[in-house]
């Protein structure tokens, strides 16, 4: 007979079943897990050594958890991953709003119940995903919303008076009974709403109103908190902090291959757009090298981080970036460009907390440093140090050519909605840029050479051999002493325009 086949307390009794408190069935079945080599957090990377062990050992000492981490440091998927290590299936007092155990009755309607019908009590069966319930803290959130309170409709519908503990309106935690509770961004709850939470956390029960009501809650709780919060929007008071059994500190992936696998794992990229665009690793990585230059520059808030969804966002626009590109010129398949990541600006702006500095810079034009910054730091790593050829005069450089070409007053512009036709010829108007391409990179295919070769420029530029301005369209790469005496700046034909317009509104 299969267990959710029992639909009695009789039968319930009869079968064996003993109840278990739901941090003892965490416990239970992370051992079961961690004994068969079973992965217990599956989709959460960079972990392994770190927050990870902290969280199992914190459930095997059936401990209240608070996960402290910086923005998307995948602390709420964490909670939720929790609720794999539950039973599938427990037995409930059917109708019972508190989930109550047949054997464990908590409840008035339950143990009322209980009483009437003895062995014939109904049960039913609640599935792990209904055992978990999760709560953002705001600032307008009420002891009653959390705990409970008493319902005066309730009262008079049920012709009860208010000393009748069957007119309470359980709130959200105690709907919680026997499962887990994920309380996030704790901080920005009220102090006076945090206090309600000490007595459930201590000593297991809730109070209500003028109740002398006890209920021995059976509750996991998780809380999840920004250290950003302890100083800004507000605080986990002191004694609530105390009774949290374990805090658990999050970070930010470790290397570039791990937020890779993030990037890779949480995209949302359509079959249509794989189908149509073909991506590189060296583009990938860039994608996760701005988040580093984002956590390391003097332009953006330290304290508050730099979200994976950064990352995310900036290779989704890259893909779709390319996707448009396409879709304009009648493409049917294109190959990412340089161009596609500086295209992804508008994913980095809203993602990233500037300083005073950062304001004042503009939060487009700290995004494109950074990203000048991600290129830079690969170009090292596939073309040759332009700083240290400066200095070895003995040895040819590679980049002569070019840099004697934009000497002579040569301009060479990338657009970005360029076909592959066009965007090939532009690359192809500069002498000996496909020489350094082919002659450090002679097996790549006739794609990627492409793309070397537009990485290539704008490498030279971060290394200021080249200038490098933004243009509407694109980018225009020319001399930089030309581009010193003229001093171009992004959107300045927009401010040129306005200088015009000026005088005609005087006269």
């Amino acid at each position: 007979m299969n267990q959710t086949d029992i639909r009695t307390l009789g039968a319930l009794k009869k079968s064996g079943y003993t109840p278990r408190s739901v941090k003892q069935e965490l416990r239970d079945n992370l051992i079961t897990k961690l004994q068969s080599k079973e992965d217990v957090f599956p989709g959460i990377f960079g972990y392994e050594e770190t927050v990870i062990p902290d969280l199992q050992r914190a459930i095997l000492s059936m401990h209240h958890i608070n996960l402290l981490g910086l923005r998307g440091q995948a602390k709420t998927r964490i909670a939720r991953l929790m609720v794999d290590l539950l039973d599938e299936y427990i037995p409930v007092v059917e109708g019972s709003e508190l989930n109550d155990d047949p054997l464990q009755p908590l409840s008035v309607f339950a143990k009322n119940l209980i009483a009437e019908k003895g062995d014939d009590t109904p049960v039913s069966w609640l599935h792990r995903s209904e055992r978990y319930t999760e709560k953002l803290a705001t600032p307008d959130v009420s002891v009653a919303d959390l705990i409970g309170d008493a319902d005066p409709i309730k009262a008079a519908t049920l012709k009860l008076p208010y000393s009748d503990e069957r007119v309470i309106h359980f709130g959200l935690i105690p709907r919680s009974h026997r499962g887990i509770f994920v309380i996030n961004e704790l901080p920005d709850l009220q102090a006076r709403i945090q206090v309600s939470l000490f007595n459930i956390l201590q000593e297991g029960d809730i109070q209500i109103r003028g109740f002398k009501v006890r209920l021995p809650l059976d509750i996991q709780f998780v809380f999840t908190a920004n250290p950003e919060d302890y100083t800004n929007r507000g605080s986990i008071v002191t004694p609530l902090k105390d009774r949290i059994d374990s805090q658990i500190i999050t970070h930010y992936p470790k290397s570039i291959e791990i937020g890779k696998r993030i990037t890779r794992q949480e995209a949302r990229i359509k079959p249509a757009q794989e189908g149509m665009v073909t991506t590189n690793e060296l583009v990938r990585d860039l994608v996760e090298q701005v988040a580093v230059e984002a956590r390391g520059s003097e332009f953006v808030d330290a304290k508050s981080g730099v979200s994976a969804r950064l990352t995310i966002a900036a290779y989704e626009s890259l893909i779709s970036a390319a996707e448009r590109r396409a879709l304009i010129n009648g493409e049917k398949k294109t190959y990412v460009r340089i161009a596609d990541f500086m295209a992804a600006v508008p994913a980095l702006t809203g993602k990233v907390e500037l300083v005073y500095e950062g304001e004042q810079e503009g939060a487009g034009l700290v995004a494109e440093k950074l990203m000048g910054k991600a290129i830079r730091t690969y170009f090292l790593n596939y073309f040759p140090d332009p700083d240290k050829q400066k200095k070895k005069k003995t040895i040819p450089n590679p980049y002569k050519t070019v840099q004697d070409w934009f000497g002579s007053g040569n301009t060479v512009d990338v657009l970005n909605d360029s076909s592959d036709k066009d965007y090939r010829k532009s690359l192809d108007e500069v002498p000996g840029l496909r020489d350094i391409v082919t002659f450090l990179h002679p097996n790549e295919d006739k794609d990627t050479t492409y793309f070397l070769m537009e990485f290539c420029l704008h490498g030279l530029a971060e290394h200021s051999l080249i200038s490098r301005n933004r243009v509407t369209a694109g980018t225009q790469f020319k001399d930089l002493l030309s581009s010193m005496f003229t001093m171009p700046s992004f959107g300045g034909d927009e401010d040129e325009d306005e200088e015009e317009e000026k005088p005609r509104r005087r006269r």
